[in-house]
């Protein structure tokens, strides 16, 4: 079986759609199937990871010459706002070219339930849950980078941390108001800044930002964040999944998370703490709770047993079941 695996815009979409599409390929290789990254028709299946037009235009004709269509729902209008400068005003028309896009799809892999209870009403096309999985090759031997991270931006145990692209949607204005409650404890988040990318509001909150937050900029290897980083606060408003999260737990990091519908398979007080969206009050007693090691360390081991579902070896197979099955 050949796929033709393709990834349009691969060379400006960073993020976690980038990941996710990395740890896809490291599981076909691991595979017994072939696979180009380039678009073609002279395949058996034809998997699409997003849905811009060119994408559109192969799906297309994909279906008119009967080879079976794959799309990853990584996109929705829900998440699409809050993101990037302009993000806002395209989330609205976004919907309807997604529901056209989506609806070519002969089956549709959506990273986590609560994502496909979305693309549900998207499309009528059959939905299977996939997660992005988490690469736990790459995290090999972060602790060793500890000190030599924690030196770099100043940082002093425990530290509050979150990965990813710094913008509005993963609560910023939340972090930003914690580190200015808490001046006690550092706070730093690891990931580009890309500020000229940036709105005004965005802008404003990372340069208002208290002494004790740091926004490092994109950081050479992401391993230093997971070893300077004590306790992984991630008080998004929309998440299709979180690979930064599944990382983070890979690393044996307590998780404080908000509590939406993404996260419902999270148990709180086991392998995370959950508070409610209503402020920032809730995250605040959470993070004076989170400065016991010793719950800090509970809910990390939890977190880290509970990751090994994710590992790509635990994925891969649902990927070629998927495969034979549409083919």
């Amino acid at each position: 079986m050949k796929i033709s695996h393709y990834f349009e815009f691969e060379d400006h979409v960073t993020g976690g759609i980038r990941e996710s599409v990395v740890h896809q390929r490291k599981m076909l290789d691991g595979l017994d199937l072939r696979y180009t990254t380039e678009p073609t028709l002279e395949a058996d299946v034809f998997h699409c990871n997003l849905m811009g037009p060119r994408s559109v235009w192969y799906a297309k004709r994909a279906r008119d010459r009967g080879i079976p269509v794959v799309a990853n729902t990584h996109v929705t209008a829900e998440d699409f706002g809050d993101s990037f400068r302009f993000t806002n005003a395209l989330s609205k028309p976004l919907r309807p070219y997604l529901e056209r896009a989506y609806g070519l799809a002969d089956a549709l892999v959506c990273p986590s339930a609560y994502n496909r209870r979305l693309i549900d009403t998207y499309a009528d096309a059959p939905t299977t849950v996939i997660s992005n999985g988490v690469d736990r090759e790459k995290l090999e031997g972060f602790e060793s980078l500890e000190a030599e991270y924690r030196e770099r931006y100043d940082l002093e145990s425990p530290t509050v941390f979150l990965v990813g692209h710094v913008i509005k949607r993963k609560g910023l204005e939340t972090f930003v108001e914690l580190a200015r409650r808490l001046p006690d404890l550092d706070f730093a988040w690891f990931g580009p800044l890309d500020l000229s990318l940036k709105g005004r509001e965005t802008t404003r909150l990372i340069e208002e930002s208290p002494d004790n937050c740091t926004f490092t900029g994109y950081v050479d290897d992401i391993r230093g964040a997971y070893a300077a980083g004590d306790i992984f606060c991630f008080p998004t408003h929309e998440e299709n999944e979180g690979i930064a999260l599944l990382e983070a737990m890979t690393a044996g990091k307590p998780l404080l998370v908000r509590d939406i519908e993404t996260f419902s398979w999270l148990e709180d007080g086991e392998d995370c703490l959950k508070v409610a969206d209503s402020g920032v009050d809730g995250f605040v007693d959470a993070l004076e709770r989170l400065t016991d090691s010793t719950l800090r360390d509970r809910l990390g081991t939890n977190a880290a047993d509970r990751s090994e579902a994710f590992s790509l070896s635990s994925v891969a197979n649902q990927y070629q079941s998927l495969y034979e099955e549409v083919a």
